[in-house]
């Protein structure tokens, strides 16, 4: 039976892609900062762990604790929205810290295990702001189209011990915890020089067209975990199936 170690399992696309997974018959190891077992099933098939992906010692227990996996997946993201003028260089390693440095951390945390068994999966959860550009997401952008560039790089170079990499690109989920901490994020990003610019974007945003679910990003996980060919990338929603086709 496989087992899936899944980061950034509190709430939204990561806590869905544990159920997920854990509905298929698979071994699931859910991690988050502050772990929480009430939110998914009580199972022999799935364990909570703490983990925080900018903490070195965090990643050591964890990983040491979870035992054998068969894939990692890379979702534990942070957001934030705003003018690039007006976003501080703190906010912007903060960014950077989970969303790029965190999931290479973990990532060379697996390789070795997933090298010396020839097999192993990572999927690492990007965004669809790497399909085409969004204004006033410029920092969170800069952090997921780093990990586009590396994914694609290392899937080359660990495609010589069976290790396959791919990228799982979902769209816009304005429901989840992690667009709430977006907005938290964002106050005092949108100077008033901004504000006619931004409030036509904010009142899209609000009312978007299509929404992508975590049902949605779950199931491409899913999809890209199992997949054997050489696909690297995933669109996981509708708008991110659209911009992905548009591209």
């Amino acid at each position: 039976m496989n087992t899936v170690l899944v980061t950034g399992c509190s709430s939204g696309y990561g806590l869905e892609t544990a159920r997920h997974f854990h509905s298929r018959g698979w071994n699931v190891i859910a991690t988050m900062r502050i772990p929480r077992e009430d939110i998914l099933p009580h199972s022999d098939r799935l364990r909570v762990l703490a983990l925080d992906v900018t903490k070195p010692e965090s990643i050591a227990a964890a990983i040491k604790a979870a035992g054998p996996i068969d894939v990692l997946v890379n979702n534990a993201g942070i957001g934030v929205v705003g003018a690039f003028e007006a976003t501080s260089m703190a906010t912007t390693r903060e960014v950077f810290e989970t969303n790029t440095f965190g999931v290479m951390a973990m990532m060379q945390a697996v390789v070795p295990q997933f090298r010396e068994r020839k097999s192993g999966v990572i999927v690492n959860v990007t965004s669809s702001v790497t399909l085409a550009a969004m204004p006033l997401a410029g920092v969170y952008t800069a952090s997921k189209t780093a990990i586009e560039g590396l994914t694609g790089s290392v899937a080359f170079e660990l495609a010589a011990f069976n290790i396959r990499v791919k990228l799982v690109e979902p769209g816009y989920g304005p429901t989840t915890r992690f667009t709430e901490n977006g907005s938290t994020r964002m106050q005092g990003l949108i100077p008033q020089a901004y504000m006619a610019f931004a409030e036509p974007i904010f009142a899209a945003f609000a009312k978007p067209a299509t929404v992508t679910t975590g049902a949605d990003v779950a199931e491409v996980v899913w999809q890209a975990a199992n997949d054997t060919s050489e696909q690297l990338h995933f669109a996981a929603g509708p708008d991110a199936v659209a911009l992905a086709t548009a591209k």
